[in-house]
C-alpha cells in the first residue's frame, strides 16, 4: 500500500518537478534525470517521514527540497555517469517534453512556474478522481 502511493505521488508530482527545471534552463534529457534522480531519493531514503503538515505546505517542502537537491547535483555533475546504476521508474519523456514546449511562454520565474504547475496538475488529478474522467488543464 505504502509503495502504491509512493508510486502515485512520483507519478503525480513528476511534471510540476520537471517543468520547474525546465524553467531554470536545463535541457529535457537533464530535466528528465534530475526530477528521476530527485523522485527515487525522496522515495529511497524515506525524507517524507520528516514531514509535518502543520509546520509547511508540502508543495514548499518539495520546492525547498528539490533546489537543495539541484545545488548538489551541480557540485557532482561531472562524478556521475548517467544513471548512476540505479533502477529508473519509467516516463514518457519525449510526452513530458512536448506539454513543456506547448506550455504558453510566460515571463514568470521558475518558482512562480512551478506554484501554477502544481496548483493545475493538483487540480487536474482532484478532478479526474471525483469525475472518474481526466481532464487537463493546459
Amino acid at each position: 500500500m505504502a509503495e502504491a502511493s509512493l508510486g502515485r505521488l512520483c507519478e503525480v508530482y513528476w511534471y510540476p518537478l520537471y517543468y520547474y527545471i525546465r524553467r531554470l534552463g536545463r535541457s529535457p534529457e537533464d530535466a528528465e534525470d534530475l526530477t528521476q534522480e530527485f523522485l527515487a531519493r525522496l522515495v529511497h531514503k524515506d525524507y517524507l517521514n520528516g514531514v509535518k503538515q502543520e509546520k509547511a505546505k508540502f508543495r514548499s517542502f518539495l520546492l525547498v527540497a528539490l533546489k537543495r537537491f539541484l545545488a548538489n547535483e551541480w557540485d557532482r555533475a561531472n562524478r556521475l555517469k548517467r544513471g548512476g546504476g540505479k533502477g529508473l521508474v519509467s516516463f514518457d519523456a519525449q510526452n513530458t517534453e512536448n506539454r513543456f514546449l506547448a506550455e504558453p511562454a510566460e515571463e514568470m520565474s521558475p518558482e512562480k512556474a512551478f506554484e501554477r504547475r502544481w496548483a493545475l496538475t493538483l487540480l487536474s488529478h482532484v478532478l479526474s478522481r471525483a469525475g472518474g474522467g481526466v481532464l487537463r488543464l493546459e
